[in-house]
């Protein structure tokens, strides 16, 4: 299963990656650093024309271009997007956000902690829900 993670945070980025191989997770992750690129990617426009549809999308909310709610917006819109799984993994504990993100269909909102240990924890706990144990449409 490919996951594409929109993140233009280069430690988060290399925390994420540490985590997936900590754990194990042999799963492809797939990389964009803000949301124009996020789209094209999903689109398969631009350098992106050969990408893969991921089966889970980690999405910043904070980020350059086209923030995560804007992202999200256009992936719920679009009939052949709004199925995948989308997780926003943000810093903002801000309520408006987190509501915004869910009346816009976000399937979860995790807040990203700062403790590695911890955050090792929410990463493995992502992976074995969204990729053990929920069935994912194709």
């Amino acid at each position: 299963m490919d996951i594409l993670l929109v993140e233009d945070n280069l430690g988060d980025i290399g925390l994420i990656k540490l985590c997936f191989k900590k754990l194990g997770l042999l799963n492809t992750l797939q990389i964009v650093s803000d949301g124009i690129q996020a789209i094209d990617y999903l689109k398969h426009q631009g350098k992106y024309i050969d990408s893969n549809v991921p089966s889970l999308i980690l999405l910043d909310l904070n980020l350059p271009k086209k923030n995560g709610h804007e992202v999200l917006e256009e992936i719920k819109k679009d009939t052949n997007l709004k199925n995948i799984p989308v997780v926003m993994l943000t810093t903002s504990s801000s309520e408006s956000d987190i509501n915004k993100s869910y009346s816009l269909g976000v399937n979860s909102y995790i807040i990203k902690p700062i403790d590695f240990d911890r955050f090792m924890e929410i990463i493995e706990t992502i992976a074995k829900y969204w990729l053990n144990i929920v069935k994912l449409p194709d």
